[in-house]
């Protein structure tokens, strides 16, 4: 068994309140559970209305499959339209 985990900064710069980033990070939470059945949670800057980071975790069978599915991640989130992001830590 192999665990995968990615935290993620993130930028929204188009959010001008706390309901306007929760809406964009909830939608982004959806999709990454929704596409590849992973952990998702907001890990940190809960209070800050235009950054979030946001942590991934998944179990799979080798390490090989672990790191696919987090690029994978990677890739819609740097394709999602609104949440632009600065900086990740992949760890298998």
């Amino acid at each position: 068994m192999i665990v995968g985990t990615l935290q993620m900064r993130l930028a929204i710069r188009e959010a001008q309140s706390l309901k306007d980033k929760r809406r964009v990070v909830k939608s982004l939470q959806d999709r990454i559970r929704h596409h590849f059945n992973a952990s998702v949670a907001e890990v940190g800057q809960q209070d800050l209305h235009q950054g979030s980071i946001v942590g991934v975790a998944v179990v799979c069978p080798e390490t090989r499959t672990a790191h696919s599915v987090l690029s994978k991640i990677l890739d819609l989130v740097r394709s999602h339209p609104t949440a632009r992001l600065i900086d990740f830590d992949l760890e298998v």
